[in-house]
């Protein structure tokens, strides 16, 4: 999506030749790379700089480098920002309100303990749906602690499940970030991305996760933990929400999105029916419902004064505020990208190169994530680069380009990602241990991802 002020500045934009543009490519994403990794600077500042860098040197006269910038981070944010804040309403109720301990609880009561591994991974795909990477993180690791210990096995049997499920939901399913940007980037069909994202992520998540535990545990064999770093949060005099309302408002948003493209795809979109489906479904009207809904259930119902709930959701913003920037400015370094034609010149190579383009999204996803350690900013620079692609493949095709930069944007986690970090402590492992679990894990993962992306490919 291109605003006008966007597009008047391509017009503008004086005629350069395609190696200037590559290497403007080039210099804008080392830029990037290098403010992040070496120099430390917050994702943010590092997008703005690189986007005045690219336009820069792209050509774009001094004056107008950050045009397309600042129009590019204005539509993002208006297109994404409110479906992650509305996600935040939604996560936050969820776990103050102990819905996701009554949804742990009653999966883990009815688990033996030889199937627990895929216990963890089944209530981290449900948690992880409305729940961002970190959040989720920080909420079901004390609970893997104590899985661990009470059950007498092994950490990385019940928490690399956990991980893998959380993982695949972060990179593939919308309404998380990086998925709902490459959505909007490659003007995809969420309701259908969504749908074909299950689709992936589930035995995705069963390799990945339970059966790659399994030889895992014998290449780091960690003992049952005796303390729980962490606890899980839930405030003091409140009841539970009841399993099967904490896991309607769970589902709500997915149903209705769902709902919205089988009646796009049946035809039915026309009559007085489908239209109220289609309606409905539309991601900001179906995290809205969602959201209000949560309000009750996870607040009011429970005894919560309104007063209080208004806090909570005022509570909710906080944590993604880096999360809105970093987003707003990949959005404008993506415009930038197609405002001084180089997202053109790089789509039109990647297009003739002899690959399939939905392993050319992976690929470039995987180069950004493996030089940033960023899954975000892996998937808007991808995103930015590989959108010209989309333009002439099925609106099948284009949801499953979502999902190959959504699967090569967690490719093989090191040092350089924040999550290394998060892992290793919360697991109290070494740093070579993480390599082994944590690292091998996001690679499976990534990998496995894009091969059923790929055989979707050829059937649909």
């Amino acid at each position: 999506m291109i605003a006008v002020g966007a597009g008047a500045l391509a017009a503008k934009a004086p005629d350069v030749s395609e190696t200037r543009l590559i290497i403007a490519a080039l210099i804008g994403i080392a830029t990037i790379v290098l403010l992040i990794v070496v120099l430390k600077l917050h994702p943010f500042l590092a997008l703005t700089i690189g986007s005045g860098v690219l336009a820069v040197a792209a050509g774009i006269p001094y004056p107008d480098a950050f045009t397309s910038f600042s129009a590019g981070l204005g539509t993002t944010v208006a297109g994404v920002g409110v479906l992650i804040a509305l996600g935040a309403i939604i996560g936050k109720l969820l776990i103050d309100s102990g819905g996701a301990d009554e949804i742990v609880d009653t999966i883990l009561g009815h688990t033996t303990v030889g199937r627990l591994p895929w216990a963890m991974a089944l209530i981290a795909f449900i948690i992880g749906i409305p729940l961002f990477f970190e959040v989720g993180v920080v909420l079901l690791i004390p609970i893997v602690m104590l899985v661990a210990r009470r059950s007498r096995v092994s950490v990385i049997l019940v928490g690399i499940p956990a991980l893998a499920g959380l993982s695949a939901l972060h990179g593939l399913v919308p309404p998380h970030p990086g998925p709902l940007i490459a959505i909007d980037a490659l003007n995809a069909n969420l309701g259908l991305t969504l749908g074909l994202g299950l689709l992936v992520a589930i035995p995705t998540v069963a390799i990945s996760g339970p059966l790659l535990a399994k030889p895992m545990n014998r290449w780091v064999p960690l003992p049952p933990p005796e303390s729980i770093l962490g606890e899980a949060r839930q405030d003091e005099g409140t009841r539970r929400p009841a399993f099967a309302t904490a896991l309607m408002v769970v589902l709500l948003p997915v149903v209705l999105m769902l709902s919205r493209t089988i009646a796009e795809s049946l035809g039915a979109d026309k009559t007085g029916t489908g239209k109220v489906f289609v309606f409905l479904g539309t991601p900001l009207v179906a995290l809205l419902i969602t959201s209000l809904v949560a309000l009750v259930a996870f607040g009011t119902a429970l005894g919560r004064s309104r007063e209080e709930v208004s806090v909570l959701v005022g509570a909710s913003f906080m944590p993604i505020a880096g999360i809105l920037l970093i987003v707003g400015a990949g959005g404008g370094f993506k415009q930038t990208l197609v405002d001084s034609g180089i997202g053109d010149v790089l789509g039109q190579k990647l297009a003739d190169a002899p690959i399939s383009p939905l392993l050319a999204g992976w690929l470039v996803a995987v180069l950004i994530r493996l030089a940033t350690g960023s899954a975000t900013v892996a998937t808007i620079t991808a995103a930015g680069i590989v959108a010209p692609l989309a333009a002439d493949l099925s609106a099948t095709h284009v949801a499953l380009l979502v999902l190959a930069i959504g699967a090569g944007s967690v490719f093989f986690s090191h040092v350089n990602d924040a999550g290394f970090w998060l892992v290793k402590e919360y697991f109290g492992m070494t740093v070579g241990q993480t390599f082994r679990t944590w690292s091998v894990m996001e690679t499976v993962l990534s990998v496995t991802a894009l091969i059923l992306v790929l055989l979707l490919g050829l059937v649909v």
